[in-house]
């Protein structure tokens, strides 16, 4: 399967690009862990078949010193034991959110119930709409084909600066 489009190559694609990394950058700049923002991006990610963030989020967690072992755990997290109840509330959350088609209920009681308990309001604000960004940068990448496999940790940012 070829790129369809290449988003960085199109002047109004580039534009949204800068935009949507500014969204981002609240995000990354917010009190919530990295390490749960990149767990919570891989977990969407894996869910929506993105390749190429899938790719970006693994390595950008690897570059941050996140344990090979949690990256390889993710895809089953509620099988593993190496993730916090914290972490465990972000990806049921990030996996209701982004299953919204697949759940008729959406995001669950029990579920917001658990990301309360673990994270102060701005940590939450920053979670839904991490949620709210990474699917929709894995529509974008999956629409137009963008394969994963080429990423180098501080690509985007680099490209987008």
């Amino acid at each position: 399967m070829d790129t369809r489009f290449n988003l960085f190559d199109n002047e109004i694609a580039m534009r949204f690009a800068k935009r949507f990394a500014n969204a981002a950058l609240v995000i990354m700049q917010s009190p919530l862990p990295k390490s749960t923002q990149e767990l919570v991006s891989l977990r969407a990610s894996q869910i929506n078949g993105c390749g190429h963030c899938i790719d970006m989020h693994t390595k950008e967690a690897a570059a941050a010193g996140e344990s090979a072992v949690r990256l390889h755990l993710v895809a089953a997290w509620r099988e593993s034991t190496v993730f916090t109840e914290a972490e465990q509330a972000a990806l049921a959350l990030a996996e209701e959110g982004t299953r919204l088609a697949d759940a008729h209920r959406g995001v669950s009681d029990e579920t917001w119930a658990q990301v309360r308990k673990h994270y102060d309001d701005d940590q939450i604000a920053a979670l839904v709409s991490l949620v709210a960004l990474i699917n929709a940068a894995n529509r974008l990448a999956v629409i137009v084909h963008q394969r994963g496999g080429s990423y180098e940790p501080g690509m985007h940012a680099a490209i987008l600066s």
